[in-house]
């Protein structure tokens, strides 16, 4: 006699009883709505390069020096500097006590301390921006706060040395006659 046969199994199922449709599926329990579901999508093509995106997300907090290669996204709290290579994008959860340097920001919440940008700064609606800021470009929708002075320049302004020069340049054009 074999121990697994075909036999065998026919007349152990004809034993058995037919199970109801609860026996055979556990019960199902109401689940309660939380709202809309958002789901992330990917890039329908990947990016040119194979760096990441930086995301600091509501309840971080981090204080010190901060750096990011790429592009960044804070909606959290940062106390310190920020440096980046790219863009920052500061929510409007986040809550920044930083100076600030990157290729662009986009400010949407709350910073105090000198923004530096190479490229521009854009300060939203929902913005409070206090301090100063240095770019190029300098965009400040309406119903944004900002307290600072503004300098619109390259990143890092020349020397502002005073250039001397020679004595006969200097004497007025009226005296000269």
């Amino acid at each position: 006699m074999a121990i697994f046969s075909k036999e065998t199994d026919r007349n152990s199922r004809a034993n058995e009883t037919p199970k109801t449709p609860s026996q055979v599926a556990p019960a199902l329990q109401p689940v309660e709505d939380r709202g809309p579901i958002r789901l992330a999508t990917a890039p329908a093509a990947p990016a040119a390069h194979d760096e990441g995106r930086a995301y600091l997300d509501k309840g971080s907090k981090v204080s010190g020096k901060l750096s990011f290669d790429g592009p960044a996204r804070i909606d959290g709290q940062v106390d310190g500097e920020i440096h980046a290579k790219e863009s920052i994008v500061i929510g409007e959860s986040a809550v920044v006590t930083a100076q600030i340097k990157a290729a662009s920001v986009v400010v949407a919440g709350k910073i105090s301390g000198d923004i530096v940008a190479a490229q521009r700064i854009e300060i939203r609606p929902s913005a409070k921006v206090l301090g100063n800021v240095t770019s190029p470009v300098l965009i400040i929708h309406e119903g944004a706060l900002f307290e600072g002075h503004c300098s619109m320049q390259a990143e890092s302004p020349r020397d502002n040395k005073v250039a001397v020069f020679p004595k006969e340049e200097r004497i007025p054009q009226a005296q000269k006659a």
